[in-house]
């Protein structure tokens, strides 16, 4: 007998609220060990954007400006 066939028949012997927390075991064993992708690389994210100095400037003046004390 399979392994799997083991754990199927002791399964059916127990009880539903028992049969429940042994499907949540199981789910949590499985995630426990589940193989996790590598990330993946944000070096290419901005290929193909040429953006100049002076539109970063822009950018923090535009989201700071509101920040700055009355009369500065």
């Amino acid at each position: 007998m399979t392994t799997w066939e083991l754990i199927a028949q002791k399964a059916r012997t127990l009880p539903p609220d028992k049969q429940q927390e042994l499907l949540e075991y199981a789910e949590a064993l499985r995630e426990r060990h589940r193989v996790k992708r590598p990330l993946r690389s944000l070096a290419g994210l901005w290929q193909g954007f040429d953006i100049a100095a002076e539109d970063i400037d822009e950018a923090r003046r535009e989201m700071w400006g509101r920040f700055a004390p009355d009369g500065v």
